[in-house]
């Protein structure tokens, strides 16, 4: 038996080494298609592992519960995700980590009703990891829900924040006596019930645009919440992988607050972020119009185009054809690049993706710092579906929701052709000034009907 537990904690940590390697090469669009596989590796190494851990291998019910939940785990996640479009794909993340949380939980339950003679600090940290797992389970299943539609609007009333605040105390309080006074199973009930509906509480007052940033959060507490159960458990693999998945969800979660230049609190308790909940605008002039041939010949003899690509692209999966117009152009001597912001899209990363899945090269692909300045020198800007990250009341309009908020320079180029199925505002809700300024024009359509009129044009030139 002392063999059979080293060559688990063995494997453990060799799982942990794909993780960690899969991480790494995540982190560059070249190696992440690699990097996925190398930690897919080391999933399948830590599965593997625990069918031999002790109290599994020597235990049949334990063995057939392992066996049946991976295979049913295993089938949900395959075929949903070979389903998922590339659109629902922060829902898709939003579940699936809403489920990491949830069995987070369930492991501080099952060990909080089982009661026993547990140390002093793991019952602290069975019940820090139910709280956080619990939250981060029925948060992100009201995340979910906001980005898929089923649920719309906000919940806010007066004293939300105290009824709240108030709720989160009562659940510390239960988990307190429960730590350390071993309540009974009606306490252990209602610290969960109360830990449920306080994630639920705390997710329906933000609005849909700060969906991202909540779901990034609740990624970095569900890794926190399973390195706490891995304490309980004594299980180093769970230990090691839920504070790289804390670590990186913490990380994420600032770097796309700060894209925003707005703190992780004004994300969760302003009243910002709902869409369509802001106050549009009053620009003077109008949206001016322009159609495939003109936007074509502005592109065929222009000697730099930037593209701006957004949610709209992604909904019209246009990426392929706005490649093949990328093609036509660089054959006919135009410099293109594309001009990613951090929160384009319903993810970080949502853009390149796309962009890469249509085989665009990664050197003409820039993030916002590395591109800003070449917008004066653009004699074509094409946003794409964009919408927020592009509007320059983000630096010009003190009074706005988003001013301070680093956006693209779309605005001082020489001519701005936007893509865009109508004139709404954007998902914050904010007319956007960009539509409106002399050097702009609105180009009516589906993103990837237009790129495939614009690729016709284009080539007569």
């Amino acid at each position: 038996m002392d063999i059979i537990k080293l060559l688990v904690d063995v494997s453990y940590f060799a799982a942990i080494f794909l993780f960690i390697m899969g991480l790494k090469r995540m982190a560059h669009p070249k190696t992440a298609a690699s990097g996925i596989k190398w930690a897919g590796a080391g999933m399948i190494v830590a599965t593997l592992a625990t069918f031999a851990y002790p109290g599994v291998i020597d235990n049949t019910t334990n063995l057939i519960l392992i066996i049946v939940g991976t295979a049913v785990g295993t089938v949900l996640a395959w075929t949903t995700g070979k389903k998922v479009a590339m659109t629902d794909m922060p829902q898709m993340i939003a579940l699936y980590n809403g489920m990491g949380g949830g069995a987070a939980g369930a492991i501080s339950a099952i060990e909080l009703y089982k009661g026993g003679d547990h140390a002093q600090v793991i019952m602290v940290l069975a019940v820090l990891g139910g709280i956080i797992g619990t939250v981060s389970f029925s948060g992100s299943l009201i995340a979910w829900a906001k980005l898929d539609g089923r649920i719309k609007g906000v919940l806010r009333f007066k004293g939300l924040q105290l009824v709240n605040g108030l709720m989160f105390l009562t659940t510390l309080a239960l988990g307190g006596y429960i730590a350390f006074a071993h309540g009974d199973a009606t306490v252990v009930t209602a610290f969960f019930v109360l830990a449920l509906i306080f994630g639920v509480m705390m997710t329906l007052p933000i609005g849909g645009a700060d969906m991202p940033v909540v779901i990034s959060l609740y990624n970095a507490f569900t890794g926190l919440a399973v390195a706490f159960e891995g304490f309980v458990l004594g299980n180093p693999a769970m230990i090691i992988a839920g504070t790289i998945v804390g670590s990186a969800g913490s990380l994420l979660t600032a770097l796309m607050a700060d894209a925003m230049n707005r703190s992780v609190s004004n994300v969760l308790f302003s009243n910002f972020g709902e869409a369509g909940g802001g106050e549009a605008a009053e620009y003077d002039g109008e949206m001016k119009s322009i159609d495939v041939a003109d936007a074509a010949i502005q592109m065929a003899y222009a000697e730099k185009v930037i593209i701006v690509p957004g949610y709209g692209m992604a909904v019209a999966q246009a990426q392929h054809k706005i490649w093949e117009l990328v093609q036509v152009l660089r054959e006919k001597n135009v410099t293109v690049k594309f001009a990613i912001h951090p929160v384009a899209g319903r993810m970080p990363g949502h853009m390149n993706v796309l962009l890469a899945e249509a085989g665009v090269p990664y050197d003409i692909i820039y993030d916002l710092d590395e591109i800003n300045n070449e917008f004066a020198t653009a004699d074509v800007a094409m946003v794409i579906g964009a919408n927020d990250v592009v509007n320059p009341v983000a630096k010009d309009d003190p009074n706005s929701p988003i001013y301070g908020m680093p956006v693209l320079n779309v605005d001082e180029a020489k001519n701005v052709v936007i893509v865009k199925r109508g004139q709404g505002a954007g998902f914050s809700g904010i007319q956007n000034k960009l539509f409106f300024l002399d050097n702009s024009r609105m180009l009516y359509g589906d993103a990837q009907d237009v790129a495939n009129d614009l690729i016709a044009n284009a080539k007569e030139f």
